[in-house]
């Protein structure tokens, strides 16, 4: 079973950012969601872990490699899809995967064609090996996507926001493609979409202003929280109100009217009903516009 394990690692940019502060994760087989909203420092760390970017300090290994020191050797073990995966113009998903073949050692043209046949197959991309990739639509890009990460039988699989943009159709498609692939390697899952999350990890960490503020399963957060999330409809004059008097967690709109979560050790009244927590209470608890924790659930 592969381990991946991040000790201590910082970035800051030269404009001051501190994009990564004292990162420490442990992560193993299996989908691992990495939750915050834009700006948390996702893809810094991901870019970090990819070899793309150095870190300040701080040490990231996997397995037995350096994955700093020696970046070479994780290259040959990685997979990864970046947030804009680029094809080529004209380019077919099988003339694709086969330049990528090329390109990660693979020199045996029967290998690679036995390679790219099934990977294809696995991606439900077979019937369309010989359609320009530029033609195909977002999901069966991504599609595209995971079948390169996986060539090289990867330990490391690094998806960096894969799910944004895709219609419901192709986002449930991505997500079982996802759920197969990490059944055998770490799977390493970028984004700042809460459902990406809790419909595939059993394990996760928030990010929020370059730091990990929860670390865990999503079932325990939701645990932690039981009982302390209030909703009520409200109409869209009274949010000034309500912003003031409670501590809001979250709001949506359903049916033209705003809905709103709010935090509360105790019975708010008001109209209020007690709820059963979801994975969004715990994100936006995290990460509350007051730049605090509203609760101690690490």
């Amino acid at each position: 079973m592969a381990k991946l394990s991040i000790q201590q690692l910082s970035k800051t940019y030269s404009n001051g950012v501190k994009a990564l502060d004292n990162i420490n994760l442990e992560i193993e087989n299996g989908l691992f969601g990495l939750l915050g909203p834009n700006g948390a420092g996702k893809s810094t760390l991901m870019r970090t872990l990819a070899c793309l970017q150095e870190a300040d300090s701080g040490t990231a290994t996997l397995d037995e490699i350096n994955i700093l020191q020696d970046p070479s050797s994780l290259r040959k073990v990685l997979g990864y899809l970046p947030q804009e995966f680029g094809v080529y113009p004209r380019i077919t998903a099988q003339q694709l995967l086969d330049h990528i073949a090329i390109l990660k050692g693979i020199s045996q043209r029967k290998e690679r064609k036995e390679l790219i046949e099934y990977l294809l197959h696995k991606v439900n991309l077979y019937e369309k090996r010989h359609k320009s990739v530029k033609g195909f639509s977002g999901g069966m890009k991504q599609r595209v996507g995971i079948a390169q990460a996986l060539i090289g039988n990867p330990r490391l699989i690094i998806v960096d926001e894969p799910t944004a943009g895709l219609d419901p159709g192709e986002r449930n498609r991505f997500h079982n493609l996802l759920a197969d692939v990490g059944q055998n390697v770490i799977v390493l899952l970028s984004t700042h979409i809460v459902a990406d999350v809790s419909e595939l990890c059993t394990e996760m960490a928030i990010m929020n202003h370059g730091s990990i503020v929860y670390k865990g399963s999503p079932i325990t957060a939701m645990d932690k929280i039981r009982g302390m999330v209030w909703q009520k409809t409200i109409e869209r004059s009274e949010l000034e109100h309500y912003q003031n008097d409670y501590v809001i967690i979250s709001e949506k709109m359903v049916a033209g009217r705003p809905v709103i979560h709010i935090w509360s050790e105790n019975d708010p009244a008001n109209g209020f009903t007690r709820v059963e927590p979801n994975l969004e209470d715990v994100f936006f608890s995290h990460i509350h516009p007051t730049g605090t924790t509203l609760n101690p659930v690490n």
